[in-house]
This record gives structure tokens, sequence and C-alpha cells, in this order.
């Protein structure tokens, strides 16, 4: 039974999805208890979700015309219908988190750097977060337990359980 966290079902669906899209943006994240656990059954299932589709890649041949106009062939990787159909999943479920520009990082260099990436949460799963978990499993012989959850105690004033959520190495 899921937990309604003492909160109207669109206030709890958008923190849990701006949670969700934070914890896998960091890797990390400070909450209480009962919200640490609904966290974690949604990022085991959208990493499950990428880890069983990041593979599904189709390369598709283009002509293009260049400055010369000469017709030159161009070859692309596309995603397949069960990566497509994962990426759009994981879009609706989780907030469009933008890189952030370094501290000392020129703008020029920022747009070269972030310039190919639309969704970088997203990219982040598939390119990351997926190939790691997929050898992960293939190593241990079993699929999850990609989170753990580190009890810090108390929170002071309320008293709730205060816990770290993390993801696995």
């Amino acid at each position: 039974m899921a937990r309604k966290l003492g909160r109207a079902t669109d206030q709890r669906m958008a923190v849990l999805k701006n949670q969700v899209s934070m914890f896998l943006w960091n890797g990390k994240l400070e909450t209480t208890l009962d919200r640490a656990k609904e966290v974690r059954r949604l990022a085991e299932k959208y990493i499950t979700l990428a880890i069983k589709s990041y593979e599904d890649v189709v390369m598709v041949k283009k002509t293009k015309t260049n400055l010369k106009g000469d017709k030159v062939e161009v070859e692309f990787k596309n995603d397949g219908v069960k990566k497509l159909n994962a990426r759009r999943r994981l879009m609706s479920c989780l907030y469009d988190l933008q890189e952030v520009k370094g501290d000392k990082e020129k703008n020029s260099d920022y747009k070269a750097r972030t310039k190919d990436v639309k969704h970088p949460l997203v990219e982040k799963l598939f390119n990351e977060y997926a190939p790691k978990y997929a050898k992960r499993a293939e190593e241990k012989g079993q699929g999850g337990g990609y989170t753990r959850i580190l009890k810090l105690g108390a929170r002071r004033g309320d008293a709730a359980e205060k816990v770290i959520l993390e993801l696995v190495d």
C-alpha cells in the first residue's frame, strides 16, 4: 500500500517526482524515512527500465549535402523502439533538470559541453547508471538493490526519522 505522506495526491506526486529527480541527479538525498522508502521504490523502477532498454540502438544512414554541394552519406545512432519508449516514459515521470555551469567555466565552454544533451537526467540514466548496474547485476546474478538507506536519527522538532538515501556503487 502506498504511503500518503500527509499530502493531497497532486502535491504528493509532485514532491515524489521532485525528490526522485534530485536523487537520481545527485546520487544522494537526505529526507524522512517514509519519503525515502517511496523515492527508493520509484527510483529502482526507473533504473530497471533504463537497464532493460539501454542497448537498443539502431544505426541509420542519411544523405546530406555539404557546403560544396556534394551528397555525403552520414551514419547516425538512433534509439530503437524499446529505448525510445523507455526514454519517453522516463521523461514523463521525472523533471527535466539541466546541467549546472561550473564556477570558472566560460559561457562558450558550457554551451559547447551541453550542446548535444537535451535531457541530461534521462541521458545520465541511460549512459551512466544503466551500464553500471547491468554489469553489477550480471556479476552478482541479481537485479535490483540499487539503493541503500542510512538512518540518521530523529529530527529535532517533530521527531521524524531522518535518513540518507544513496545509490550503491
